[in-house]
């Protein structure tokens, strides 16, 4: 049953099918690329896979936190197809991405239980960020995405260092973060599958109707007085 999966959040533009247990992707700049590339790239894998956009039996998609616009995208995308085909829609956790991608760059997939913390540039000074652990076959959320400033999460992993971070926020706010172990990432395309696959199993489709973007900020933009105080 192939499983369609994509994810605008982020710098990447990820796409994926699942077919017949084998994982066909693509992997390309995003951003504002995305809203433009998405549905090419989504055909141009379908072709690759050998199958027919018709043949799919669910879509998943990065239902954030994320950039509003990535976000946007793709939820539009996904509940569009989905309504089209009469399939479900699979949401994504785009934190939880991350840290299956860091799962995917160890020697085994099948290793022992681990946790591992996600930090992620949100912009306008800030970071997504969320806690979870890998056990007994599937994650676990130990902390829900959440928007944090740099100085509070640097105190929330002083008090409680993480094991191990996946995420661009270490390397972007080298400085204002605790020092921390930066788990390297594997096949993120491979990542977000593997994720769509998983809840596909576990029945956690939902009517396209349903299938909104989890933005966690509830702004866009700063203010000017705010840009001029970062300047």
């Amino acid at each position: 049953m192939p499983v369609l999966a994509f994810d605008t959040s982020g710098d990447r533009l990820l796409v994926g099918i699942d077919a017949d247990g084998v994982l066909h992707t693509a992997d390309e700049p995003g951003g504002a690329l995305a809203s433009a590339r998405l549905l090419p790239l989504v055909h141009e894998t379908l072709a690759r896979a050998g199958r027919a956009l018709a043949s799919v039996e669910a879509v998943a998609f990065g239902y954030g936190p994320g950039a509003f616009t990535g976000l946007r995208t793709s939820a539009a995308a996904a509940q569009g197809l989905a309504f089209g085909l009469g399939v479900p829609v699979l949401p994504i956790d785009s934190l939880l991405l991350h840290a299956e991608a860091a799962r995917g760059a160890r020697a085994s997939l099948e290793a022992e239980a681990f946790e591992i913390a996600v930090a992620v540039d949100a912009r306008m000074d800030e970071i997504y960020a969320a806690r979870y652990r890998w056990q007994g076959g599937c994650w676990q959320a130990l902390e829900a995405p959440a928007l944090w400033a740099p100085e509070a999460l640097a105190r929330a992993w002083r008090e409680q260092p993480p094991p191990r971070v996946a995420g661009n926020a270490p390397s972007r706010f080298a400085g204002r973060l605790p020092e921390v172990p930066v788990a390297p990432s594997g096949d993120a395309a491979a990542a977000l599958l593997r994720l769509a696959r998983a809840a596909f199993a576990a029945g956690a489709g939902v009517d396209p109707a349903a299938a909104h973007p989890h933005y966690v900020r509830d702004r866009v933009a700063l203010t000017t007085r705010e840009r001029e105080a970062l300047s």
